[in-house]
């Protein structure tokens, strides 16, 4: 089978199309032929080793000290079940699927081997394959901080920087869906997409500083890390929220203690994915609540194209890659 890896960190030029043996599930396991995956910011930031300042040392802790430690990329997918290990009940072959293998990502691959009890479950048939390879990523990372870690209530006032990006634009939608008052900053050229996707409000980041407006909020998510403590605070109503899911690295050590000291909470820490999110979502997106953004959705030879694209962080929600044929895909499904 074939697949992409990087040997070295840095751009889109770093990854390699490789030929690699075919996998065998263990008894618990099952094999999954992959039809579409995404590059997502996570891939982005493990293959050219972009952290916020002062992390450089811990990243490369984290993920390899000279190059990638896990040099596939591609944290969540949808593909059909080619075979089931001994011990399999929850699986058989020929299931349309959905995965996230999250952090420990290898994605970008023709074929993944996946534990039958982890993180995968099975495709609604009203979703398309694409679609469903961009729901974990964006949508477990809205739900576990939005539901889990902020604890949003209908009709709260809820701001969410970045909304148009993959994590945004389903930030915009669970908060919406969940009852809450919700305002988008994107730029001009997005202010209508996240209209559609269910924003009551909009706002042009380079025409309008939401710090200075009279508007305050019980909850402001930045997703993409430029709206640290400093501007969000004078944001906030007093006990107010923020939801730091990407941002300065101060604001990841001591901002839970700046919040404190202003009478408002900061809260961080590392997105959950746990199955059970995986299951909630994918259920919000078959009901129709929510609907992953996608940008473009390009072919399995075209892996380093999107990955460019996510560089050049001008995304709109998600960046699909197409791995088996579509017209395959469509019959077996």
């Amino acid at each position: 089978m074939y697949a992409y890896s990087a040997s070295r960190y840095g751009g889109p030029e770093v990854l390699d199309l490789v030929e690699l043996p075919m996998p065998s599930p263990k008894a618990n396991e099952v094999l999954i032929r992959v039809i579409a995956t995404t590059v997502c910011s996570a891939d982005w930031r493990v293959r050219s080793l972009t952290v916020p300042a002062g992390m450089g040392c811990i990243a490369r802790l984290i993920f390899g000290i000279n190059r990638p430690r896990k040099p596939i990329f591609g944290t969540e997918f949808s593909g059909i079940v080619e075979q089931v290990g001994a011990d399999v009940t929850e699986f058989t072959v020929g299931d349309a699927v959905i995965g996230f293998p999250g952090a420990d990502m290898g994605a970008h691959v023709e074929f993944i081997v996946m534990p039958a009890k982890g993180k995968i479950v099975h495709k609604p048939e009203n979703i398309d394959f694409e679609a469903a390879a961009a729901i974990p990523f964006g949508a477990i990372t809205a739900y576990d901080y939005l539901i889990n870690k902020g604890k949003i209530r209908a009709g709260e006032r809820v701001l969410v920087n970045g909304a148009s990006g993959s994590v945004g634009s389903a930030c915009v939608q669970i908060a919406k869906h969940f009852g809450a008052e919700v305002t988008g900053v994107c730029s001009a050229a997005n202010a209508d997409l996240v209209r559609r996707i269910g924003a009551d409000h909009v706002i042009d980041y380079k025409a309008v500083d939401f710090e200075n407006e009279s508007q305050k909020y019980d909850v402001v998510v930045d997703t993409v890390g430029t709206a640290p403590w400093s501007r969000t605070r004078h944001a906030l109503v007093p006990k107010g929220r923020m939801l730091l899911i990407s941002g300065k690295t101060s604001d990841m050590l001591f901002g839970a203690l700046k919040a404190r000291l202003d009478g408002k909470r900061m809260i961080g820490g590392v997105a959950s994915e746990a199955v059970c999110i995986l299951r909630k979502v994918v259920d919000l997106a078959a009901a129709g609540d929510f609907k992953p953004v996608i940008d473009r959705t390009l072919d399995f030879s075209q892996m380093a194209e999107a990955h460019a694209l996510v560089d050049s962080g001008r995304k709109r929600g998600n960046v699909i890659v197409r791995v088996a044929p579509s017209v395959e895909a469509k019959n077996r499904r």
